[in-house]
Parts: C-alpha cells; sequence; structure tokens
C-alpha cells in the first residue's frame, strides 16, 4: 500500500484550483485548496502536507511571501511557484528561497502531472528510507546500545566472546561513551547474570573513606563504626563489581583491590579473618592509564591484572555512520518521556547535528536530543529547538539556520529556572500572541503550529 500524501494547493482564482484538484486526483494523494493565502498557510500548519502549489499573485500576501513562511515551517515541503508573470528574476528568487519547481501559466497539465509525480517519486522514497531506518534501528540494538559502525560491530563481537569467561576487565574511552553499557553488556552475558551488578563510582568516594567502602569493616574498627557493615566487593559476591572512573581510585586502594583480585578474598577493615567472595570485577575510565603508570598515579601490576581483557569505546566523531540511528532512538525515547509526538528532525537540524564535533559524545548528544524535544511546540524539531549553544557555534561556522524563536530565548530560561512543561509552553504562547498584538494567524506562524492548534492551547492555558 502507498503511503499517504498531502497537496496544498493556494489561488486566489478557484477555477484554476478546481482544474489543479480534477487534473491530479490519484489513490494515496490527499488534496487541500485555499484561496486565500492565510487560509492555506493555517491548512499547511494544520496538515502539514508534502507538496504546496502555490499562485505568485495574490491579495494580502504574495506567493513569494507564503514560501518563506513554508520554509521556515519545513523546509522538507516541495513548493511549486505558479504564476502567469513569468520574468527569470522572480523564478531564481523563488528557488533560491526554497521552491522546488516553477511553472507558467496557463499550467500545462502533462507538465504539472510529471512534477507532481517526480515529488510523489522522491517522497515516497525518502518514506521507505525511513522505514528501513526504523528496521535497522531494530537490528543495529545490542544491550542497550545501538550501532552499526564497523567500530561498534567490533566492540559488540568481542563483548560476545569475553562475556562467558573473564574475571576481571578494563573499559577504556572517552566520557559519555557508554562505558557503563559495556559493563553491563558483559555482567548480563556472562555466568554471573543472575547476581548483583553492583556501581561504585571511584571519583564520587572521599579516600580517606576508600577501603571501608569496598570492603567493609567491623564493629570498633574507627570512630562511628557502631556495626559490622559488608563492603561493595562483598555485597557483589556471586555477581560483578562496577568500578567507574577507576583512575581516581587512591594508590593505597589498589594495592588492597589487587590482592582482593589475586585472591579471591576481602578483609573487613578492624579484622584479620579473610572471607572469601566470588566477583567478578569490571573497571572503567576514561583517563590514559599508560600515562596514570608514568606518573605513578595508577600501578602497573594493577593495570596487567585487569588489561586481560581490555575494551574501548568510541567516540561519537569516530562512528558519524551511527548518528541518524542515535537520533531516531533518542527522539522516540523522549517522544514517549514527554508525552509528545515529535516526528523527527527537519533537513537543516540534521545538518546542524551532522557538522558538530560532538566532545560530549552520546551523553551530549542525548542532552541535545532531550532538549529539543522539551522545547519543540510543533511534531518536527527544527534548529531553533536546539540549545542556543549548539546553534551558536553553527552560525560560527557560517551555516544559515532558521531564527524565529531566536529573539526570544523563552526555552533557554525555562530550562534553566526548571520550569514544567506546561509552564514553558504556555509562556511561549503568551509571548507570541504580545509580540503579534493578538493577531492568532500571526501567533501561529511565528509557533510553526496551525491556528487551530494555537486556539486549542490558549483554551488549554486560559489564555485570552
Amino acid at each position: 500500500m502507498l503511503p499517504s500524501v498531502k497537496l496544498v494547493a493556494i489561488d486566489d482564482t478557484p477555477a484554476s484550483l478546481e482544474l489543479v484538484s480534477e487534473a491530479l486526483q490519484q489513490d494515496g494523494l490527499t488534496i487541500f485548496s485555499a484561496t486565500d493565502p492565510e487560509e492555506g498557510l493555517d491548512l499547511i500548519f494544520q496538515e502539514h502536507p508534502q507538496i504546496v502549489l502555490l499562485d505568485l499573485v495574490m491579495p494580502k500576501l504574495s506567493g513569494l511571501e507564503v514560501l518563506e513562511r513554508v520554509v521556515e515551517f519545513d523546509p522538507a515541503i516541495d513548493v511549486i511557484l505558479m504564476t502567469a508573470h513569468y520574468t527569470t528574476e522572480t523564478a531564481v528568487e523563488a528557488i533560491q528561497k526554497g521552491a522546488s519547481d516553477y511553472l507558467n501559466k496557463p499550467i500545462s497539465i502533462p507538465a504539472l502531472r510529471s512534477r507532481v509525480e517526480k515529488l510523489l517519486g522522491d517522497f515516497r522514497k525518502r518514506q521507505r528510507a525511513l522505514e528501513l531506518d526504523s528496521e535497522l534501528l531494530e537490528t543495529s540494538r545490542f544491550e542497550g546500545m545501538i550501532g552499526r559502525s564497523p567500530l561498534m560491530w567490533d566492540l559488540f563481537a568481542r563483548i560476545r566472546r569475553v562475556a562467558p569467561h573473564y574475571r576481571s576487565a578494563l573499559i577504556t574511552g572517552p566520557t559519555g561513551t557508554g562505558k557503563d553499557l559495556v559493563a553491563k553488556a558483559l555482567h548480563t552475558l556472562s555466568p554471573a547474570s543472575s547476581g548483583r551488578f553492583v556501581t561504585c563510582n571511584c571519583s564520587a568516594v572521599v579516600e580517606t573513606l576508600f577501603e571501608s567502602e569496598l570492603f567493609g569493616y567491623v564493629r570498633g574498627a574507627f570512630t562511628g563504626a557502631a556495626a559490622d557493615k559488608m563492603g561493595l566487593m562483598e555485597f557483589a559476591n556471586g555477581g560483578t563489581l562496577f568500578l567507574d572512573e577507576i583512575g581516581d581510585m587512591p594508590l593505597s586502594t589498589q594495592a588492597k583491590l589487587l590482592r582482593a583480585l589475586q585472591n579471591q578474598e576481602v578483609t573487613r577493615v578492624g579484622s584479620v579473618t579473610p572471607r572469601k567472595v566470588d566477583v567478578r570485577v569490571i573497571a572503567a575510565t576514561n583517563r590514559d592509564v599508560q600515562d596514570l603508570i608514568v606518573q605513578k598515579q595508577f600501578r602497573e601490576d594493577l593495570y596487567y591484572r585487569l588489561a586481560m581483557v581490555e575494551l574501548r569505546t568510541p567516540a561519537l566523531a569516530d562512528r558519524r555512520e551511527d548518528l541518524p540511528l542515535l537520533e531516531k532512538f533518542l527522539l522516540d525515547k523522549f517522544a514517549a518521556q514527554f508525552n509528545k509526538d515529535i516526528s523527527g528532525l527537519t533537513r537543516r537540524a540534521q545538518i546542524v547535528l551532522a557538522r558538530h564535533a560532538w566532545p560530549g559524545n552520546i551523553r551530549e548528544l542525548e542532552n541535545v536530543l532531550g532538549h529539543a524535544c522539551m522545547m519543540a511546540i510543533s511534531d518536527t524539531i527544527d534548529v531553533e529547538d536546539l540549545p542556543a549553544s549548539l546553534r551558536h557555534s553553527e552560525r560560527t561556522a557560517g551555516a544559515s539556520a532558521g531564527n524565529s524563536h531566536e529573539a526570544n530565548p523563552a526555552g533557554e530560561v525555562a530550562a534553566a529556572s526548571g520550569v514544567s512543561f506546561d509552564e514553558h509552553e504556555k509562556g511561549l504562547l503568551a509571548d507570541a500572541l504580545e509580540r503579534s498584538a493578538g493577531n492568532q494567524s500571526e501567533a501561529a506562524r511565528m509557533l510553526r503550529i496551525s491556528r487551530d492548534r494555537l486556539r486549542y492551547k490558549m483554551a488549554k492555558y486560559n489564555l485570552r
């Protein structure tokens, strides 16, 4: 079954609209028409068509003005301009402003059908590509990770091979690349999967408490030790202990950890009796361990004990082919989390994300798309929905981006002040109505939503 396609025709001559509607009528194509350009824009905002047929000369708004607003709303919409007053200069201006084609009146029906059929074919190819992306996303999941790049395939294969056999492992890689997910995958696929997965963030533990945190203590071992306490290594008995950011572990504790790994036993602080444990240990760090060894900040013998299995998580910049899959996965995740209908990213938003260096890796991408889903009022995320820092870096690089919200940084202020989604949305609506002097059509265009949707939200928030 062919995917349904919507077409909006705007022309102040009813006879032309009737001719176009009859000529293009076919299965899988729904045609909407308007003789008033403002009503036509409302139709576009409401129906979100794939194709727009647009007369160049109309009262109230010219075709080029409508074209600019359509491109601002969604640059992926294909716009065909029609005019009986053809000039080369106008045609070039229309194409530069984002029109897909330019036809002379009286319209040649075969030519019109040919142009629309080509656009329909392109749209259906894009739809098929999106379907394939969804299928690819399902086949690219591995224990909570997403990837189809050679680097990720290699990582997944190594995890599968290592998981049944390892006793200790070291995971290295830049911050934000998912080292914790690799650790959980190793645990889940290991014989210890029925045991606990216990995490210790080494960078968050006070140095003087490290030993008691890992190995526990007995009553009276120090001031305040009113009762025996089990350490994390003992608590993880039969399962896995994940030592995150092990590069921040003090040298004195490293020596005791090495002995515990070698002997598979722990001695609580204040006790002389060792306790046998059966625990797998996975360590992770974003620091260069060899440099730490040279600087005498990490024990070389502990490194060799842990690095019998060493896995490295790649930076996002090294696996850019995974970016579209990660974007889709995260947008689906946040759309469900925020109860929003988010269909995807505009082309220009995709370009901005593709050009970014991603120094914060997956964690940064998650932050950016979470922010964008939170800020978006329409069902498509555009450049202005992205964080201000990303838009600023894109403008610095010389890229053009939409700026319909840039005059009002309400989104960033709302996010920084911790207000709710409803309060943020109400603020944007009120601001748009104020800037448009109460003109609902103009406010709807500013927000890239239909007039009906604006009115619904005004009633929802009791705005007048």
